[in-house]
């Protein structure tokens, strides 16, 4: 959230009367500043290694002298790498003209938001599991939950198509596993 912050503070643009905006609600945070990205920039690019060419350059000298910035051109790197460390979902960013938008998401992957979706017992149990052993197959949760292929199957199923919580991956048979999603909703 610092990086966020001095990111938005560092960037933004002072010609417009906009100050920086923060939405703060039960599943996010969304941080809004008002600026573009350099020319022929995309949020890709800034993802990716790349030169630092903040639009204040002395309100990035000063953050950088005073140790509130350890290197320029790091920050989304940075604030990605945090949320996995801590085992939330990484940031997004998008910007469109002159909107730019951090948005930084709740771990959903607890028993309070997944109970509160409509899970039952054995699919959060599933979840949690995969959140942390990274995969399950339909074979560990038979056994995680003690019951049959065909209901482990159908809950399964459901957990991708209709919660959107773990997707599939491989085709068909013992290959195939259930990681937890990427999107968090």
């Amino acid at each position: 959230m610092r990086e966020a912050l001095l990111n938005a503070v560092a960037h933004k643009d002072y010609t417009g009367p906009y100050p920086i905006q923060i939405s703060v609600y039960a599943d996010k945070i969304m941080i809004w500043n008002y600026g573009r990205l350099p020319e022929n920039w995309t949020v890709k690019d800034l993802l990716d290694k790349h030169s630092s060419q903040p639009r204040n350059p002395d309100i990035a000298t000063a953050f950088f002298r005073s140790g509130y910035v350890e290197s320029w051109g790091r920050g989304m790197d940075k604030m990605k790498n945090l949320c996995l460390e801590a085992k939330i979902p990484v940031p997004q960013f998008s910007c469109k003209g002159n909107d730019f938008w951090t948005v930084f998401r709740k771990d959903i992957y607890n028993k309070e938001d997944l109970s509160g979706r409509g899970l039952n017992e054995r699919q959060i149990k599933a979840v949690l599991y995969v959140k942390e052993k990274r995969e399950i197959t339909n074979s560990e949760y038979q056994q995680l939950n003690n019951i049959s292929r065909r209901t482990a199957t159908t809950e399964l199923t459901e957990l991708v198509d209709n919660f959107n919580l773990l997707k599939k991956k491989g085709t068909a048979g013992s290959s195939v596993v259930y990681e937890v999603a990427q999107v968090a909703q």
